[in-house]
């Protein structure tokens, strides 16, 4: 029964994305849309096949635990309706709704995992229960987030489409960790709303109803799944409004606008200790440090201060941007994203070299830039296993690497390769 219904909605659903328009506007053709949601389909399968024979090695077992629970969930649905609706919202904590950022004893960090299994139930609704056919679902809504950020690239880059299709669907570990069911999608999906509406609003110079819901659901997405986003996300969002209302130096407005968020970061703790955001990324480092996991590695220990974070950051960028190294490829995952990784520093290298002149939308620019670059820093001061690494920094490679193709001068690496170049004897 699980392969009738999975065949009958991959056809209902491949025929369902040559209709919707928001898919349809992106320009791709209607097999290009198909081809895309198939591979997203594919990858989700991939993703729960590893989650099931080396869950454990690939640190992967949550997938099927959030099915699990959304069974039981969709069961609850039927028998006890109105407890399914209310049991988002309770809070057994003494701390009521105040430990924002905590690990433990955290109503916000249970949200993610209870909003989750909520969505997953809303699937079992149609799917009966089985795992693969809500893959099917969760690829289309999944969708969402890639295809809007398509959209908005090729409205800045209309003549790259190709290097742009590339980076904001096919870079291996992003297709990967954002087509299998887990929060990941999800996450992207709510981070593209908010900067598609936000793209489009300052391009129209208007703020209609429409992209300010649009801005809100992506906002209320990111606060279920993921909440320290929001505070990492918040000065790249102000610095890019600003610099596109000011509309010149706008590297001077992001430089601005972080270095008193920066300031504001170390000093709001004198206002209240509820801000002490330094003791709260320390300790989001110190959760982590006591898992275990096969992929940890050893890491200096961030203490709240100023100084700390700013000794710190090397070793955060080399988490978050570099490794895995070729010494800490373990099994054949660890293989693929070490090789991923360094394919990527390589692209940067040729696009430091051979690239073409940007076009006049600065402030996305910065915006894709300082974003991504806060993400990863973030990642690197929190997180010691590679494998969260390789998982977490996944939803910034679009922003960070569609920009970057788009500017490669791919013509002069192709007459380079095949020497098809005139050498400059006077340099």
């Amino acid at each position: 029964m699980e392969y009738l219904f999975f065949a009958g909605y991959l056809l209902l659903f491949s025929w369902l994305v040559t209709k919707v328009p928001f898919f349809t506007r992106t320009g791709l053709t209607k097999p290009q849309l198909i081809i895309l949601f198939l591979l997203k389909v594919m990858a989700g399968i991939l993703y729960g096949w590893i989650g099931i024979y080396y869950g454990n090695l690939a640190q992967m077992v949550d997938t099927w635990s959030y099915h699990y629970a959304s069974v039981s969930e969709y069961r609850q649905l039927y028998t006890h309706p109105y407890e399914f609706l209310v049991s988002i919202f309770h809070n057994e904590y003494p701390g009521g709704y105040l430990n924002f950022f905590s690990s433990y004893d955290s109503y916000w960090n249970d949200l993610k995992g209870r909003t989750f299994i909520k969505v997953l139930s809303l699937f079992n609704l149609f799917s009966f229960g089985y795992y693969y056919v809500n893959i099917i679902f969760y690829s289309f809504l999944s969708l969402f987030g890639p295809m809007a950020v398509y959209r908005v690239m090729t409205d800045v880059f209309p003549r790259r489409k190709a290097p742009v299709l590339v980076a904001c669907f096919l870079i291996p570990s992003f297709l990967y960790w954002t087509s299998g069911i887990h929060k990941d999608g999800l996450i992207f999906t709510g981070i593209s709303l908010v900067v598609y509406h936000l793209y489009f609003s300052l391009k129209e110079k208007r703020f209609g109803i429409r992209r300010l819901l649009g801005i809100l659901l992506g906002l209320v997405i990111i606060l279920a799944f993921r909440n320290f986003l929001l505070l990492v996300l918040a000065p790249a969002l102000v610095s890019w409004i600003w610099a596109a209302r000011r509309g010149r130096r706008p590297w001077l407005v992001f430089t601005l606008v972080y270095g008193a968020f920066v300031l504001l970061f170390f000093t709001a703790r004198l206002i209240s200790p509820r801000f002490d955001f330094p003791e709260a990324v320390a300790a989001k480092q110190r959760d982590f440090l006591h898992l275990s996991g096969g992929s940890a590695v050893p890491t200096r220990r961030l203490q709240p201060q100023f100084l700390s974070f700013l000794a710190n950051a090397p070793q955060a960028i080399s988490l978050s941007a570099v490794r895995p190294y070729p010494s800490d490829v373990r099994h054949l995952l660890s293989l693929a994203a070490a090789i991923e990784i360094n394919g990527l520093l390589l692209l940067v290298l040729i696009f430091l070299v051979w690239r073409l002149p940007a076009p006049a939308s600065g402030p996305f620019f910065y915006f894709c830039l300082f974003f991504s670059f806060s993400v990863l820093l973030t990642i690197g001061y929190t997180v010691n296993f590679l494998g969260a690494i390789v998982r977490y920094r996944s939803i910034i490679f679009p922003f960070l690497l569609a920009p970057m193709f788009a500017l490669i001068d791919w013509n002069r690496i192709s007459r380079f390769l095949t020497g098809n170049i005139t050498i400059n004897n006077n340099m």
